[in-house]
């Protein structure tokens, strides 16, 4: 893998264009404070992430904050205690920062997750910081396959996953950013207000429901590819009606994209163990819905692509958009496009439905 000579250097890089958060008035308590240099004689001054985590009460009765100040804070993480806030100084000033990717996770002794972060708890909330995976995919993208122009598994290196216990998973005025497979919501329900979010392949995927209400989506370039990737990847369960929701956001992209390089997403059926076998889950009916969402012109005229999966016995196939739940209503900007049996608008009675509020079940945060 190659290495980079400067790792915050990169981070910052990767937020390059990003508007810094104004300055705010910090809550009169923390819990818990992040610092470089903690003084031993200070009981809220912890060296890192993890032992601040590590200090919040199992029972989560109130909420645990946590100040993570100006700074790199690089480490992985996994959050086990419920209704613990993370609050940073600065959507670009306040950084955690690992570099796992798939391939590195089946080294021996590798950690069991890829993700900078992983949420495990419910009542999580995140504010006003950044969370990346900087592994060095540019140097690193998989060979290009003939099922997927996007190239085989090894190159994913996730930023955030909401994995098994995450539930009402609040971020505002925060950022994401990776390469592939950038925020996993695998879990639960989550709402992301005003937040920032980059990536190439399926950077924003999973079987939980996630709403994004006025964020920022980037699709990056991958160099020297002509295709440039997915931006949702659903494998929501059949039985559950709403998957990746995009409410008044925009989807932009970077400057050096060529024009219709990056599809809105496609339907994933995530490979399981069954007591027959291991194949694609037949119950997963991705859902992902692009509601009044101003688009660039980098979108594929038909919007949705098809994703390979493993059949029962081993055969692979190729699940197709029409045969998910893959919707658009009332899309603007140059990358909007015509609609078509691929590219299924909602009529307005049906936009109707995508509230915040019934989207989460009744959820307001």
């Amino acid at each position: 893998m190659s290495r980079f000579p400067d790792r915050r250097s990169v981070v910052l890089a990767g937020l390059a264009g990003l508007t810094a958060a104004p300055a705010f008035a910090k809550p009169a308590r923390f819990d818990a404070i992040l610092s470089a240099k903690p003084d031993p004689r200070a009981a809220k001054n912890f060296a890192t992430l993890g032992e601040a985590l590590d200090a919040a009460p199992a029972s989560g009765d109130q909420p645990f904050r946590i100040l993570a100040p100006k700074g790199a804070w690089r480490e992985q993480v996994t959050v086990r205690k419920p209704n613990v806030h993370l609050v940073g100084e600065g959507r670009a000033a306040s950084v955690i920062v690992f570099n796992e990717y798939a391939g590195g996770r089946n080294r021996p002794g590798g950690p069991p997750e890829i993700a900078t972060m992983t949420v495990l708890a419910p009542g999580f909330r995140a504010e006003r910081l950044t969370i990346a995976n900087d592994f060095d995919y540019p140097h690193n993208m998989p060979p290009e396959v003939d099922y997927d122009r996007t190239g085989a598994s090894g190159a994913q290196a996730t930023a955030l996953k909401l994995g098994e216990g995450s539930d009402r998973a609040y971020f505002e005025d925060v950022a994401l950013t990776g390469w592939q497979d950038t925020l996993f919501t695998d879990a639960g329900r989550s709402l992301f207000r005003n937040c920032f979010i980059s990536g190439c392949v399926d950077f924003i995927y999973g079987r939980g429901v996630a709403v994004f209400d006025r964020c920022e989506i980037r699709s990056r370039t991958r160099p020297g590819k002509d295709f440039h990737g997915f931006i949702a990847a659903p494998d929501t369960d059949r039985r559950q009606p709403y998957g990746l929701v995009f409410l008044d956001c925009r989807l932009t992209r970077d400057a050096d994209m060529p024009k219709h390089t990056m599809a809105l997403g496609r339907p994933w059926r995530h490979t399981m163990t069954f007591p027959d076998g291991r194949y694609g889950n037949p119950d997963a009916v991705g859902h992902t819905a692009f509601i009044r969402c101003w688009m660039d012109d980098h979108i594929v005229p038909e919007a949705w692509y098809p994703m390979h999966y493993n059949l029962k016995g081993g055969r692979r196939a190729m699940y197709q958009p029409e045969d998910a739940r893959l919707f658009e209503y009332a899309s603007k900007g140059p990358g909007a496009g015509k609609p078509s049996k691929r590219r299924r608008q909602l009529t307005a009675s049906q936009a109707k439905a995508y509230t915040v509020s019934n989207l989460l079940s009744g959820w307001r945060p």
